[in-house]
């Protein structure tokens, strides 16, 4: 604080929010005491803009920017109406912003205070797990004092799952919807999360309150399926098209995998991506087709992956790729075996009915001598 001699005017330097509050002044001399009263509202800012438009009886303007290096070209004055526009509004814009109008006699002033807040104000850490793997949300603390509270809530409407305070000794847990599958540490206060399922995907808010403050975390945790081993087939129509008959030297190859969320599938030729594809809907199938020569002897494979893990799987082309043959061909070579078939079939046929007629006629020759030795 600095007093003017000459004046008695007082001047706060470096002022800060704790210096708010109603100051007095007392003016005495001989003939008596005069009082004044000043109320003093720090804002916890670093900045106090004022932005200011005079109007004349000429319709003169004149607009006054401060701390116009800090804003840049992100303040724009309305030429009609005064109004202030602040582009690209940050965090560090919070604070008091004061409007004076002047014109023909009469000065008007207003007071806007505004926060700028950027998620709320608080930081928001984004953690990826595995499901079925634990996860822990940390406070950053190395131990609860005894004045703090740690509190945890969970999703939009902010609901309790955990709260510890030192100073009572209590600790609550929420088994409902968790079971038994939250840990609270009680040194750290912070959250492990055990066993954890696709559900609880979600917003995770740590407070921290004690008798002067409360700070916030949250953490955005997002719980990945397990990935399944992709499957490399050949494409069962290949051999049906007209088109595939006149190229046989091509080996069309499907990369499958089922049930998958969040995914991204894709075909790499040694360490370069051939191609990729992503899904982000639930328990679909997803396929990608990949078209090789048989003679090939480049390596290649099939990447299934989401933003925590991969699976691989190598194609091995003389295993998968067999050739396709002319369906044509097998045609004739059907037809023919069919006639041949007949062939065989009526020749023996022929043979069985002759030797029939052979034996009859050798029993009706042996009747009759039978009959003549008789007479």
């Amino acid at each position: 604080m600095v007093l003017n001699d000459q004046t008695g005017s007082l001047t706060i330097t470096n002022s800060r929010i704790k210096h708010s509050g109603l100051y007095k002044i007392e003016i005495s001399n001989s003939i008596g005491t005069s009082l004044k009263k000043f109320h003093l509202t720090a804002y916890n800012s670093p900045f106090l803009i004022e932005a200011e438009k005079v109007k004349g009886d000429r319709e003169d303007n004149k607009t006054t920017f401060s701390h116009d290096e800090i804003y840049g070209d992100r303040l724009k004055l309305d030429s009609q109406t005064g109004s202030l526009t602040i582009t690209d509004a940050r965090i560090t814009d919070s604070g008091l912003y004061k409007e004076k109008i002047s014109g023909r006699g009469r000065t008007e002033y207003m007071r806007y205070i505004m926060n700028v807040c950027g998620l709320s104000g608080v930081e928001v850490k984004s953690v990826s797990v595995m499901e079925g793997d634990p996860v822990t949300l940390n406070t950053d603390l190395t131990d609860v004092q005894e004045d703090l509270q740690i509190l945890w809530l969970v999703g939009p409407k902010e609901i309790r799952i955990a709260d510890i305070r030192r100073q009572k000794p209590n600790t609550y847990i929420e088994t409902g919807r968790y079971g038994d599958k939250l840990k609270l540490d009680s040194q750290t206060g912070s959250l492990t999360i055990t066993n954890i399922r696709i559900t609880d995907t979600g917003l995770y808010k740590l407070e921290i309150i004690n008798s002067r403050e409360t700070s916030e975390k949250k953490f955005n945790v997002t719980v990945y399926a397990r990935l399944p081993v992709p499957v490399i087939i050949r494409n069962s129509s290949q051999c049906s098209s007209s088109s595939e008959r006149s190229s046989v030297s091509k080996c069309v190859l499907l990369c499958s995998v089922m049930n998958v969320t969040h995914v991204s599938l894709s075909w790499y030729k040694g360490n370069s991506l051939l191609s990729s594809i992503s899904v982000s809907d639930l328990n679909i199938r997803l396929s990608l087709p990949l078209e090789v020569e048989y003679q090939d002897t480049n390596t290649y494979r099939c990447v299934i992956s989401n933003p925590i893990r991969n699976h691989t799987q190598h194609l091995h082309i003389n295993h998968v790729c067999q050739p396709c043959l002319d369906l044509h061909h097998i045609d004739l070579v059907v037809i023919l075996a069919v006639i041949v078939f007949i062939l065989i079939a009526a020749a023996g046929l022929v043979e069985l009915f002759r030797h029939w007629i052979v034996v009859k006629h050798c029993r009706i020759n042996r009747q009759e001598r039978q009959e003549w030795t008789q007479q």
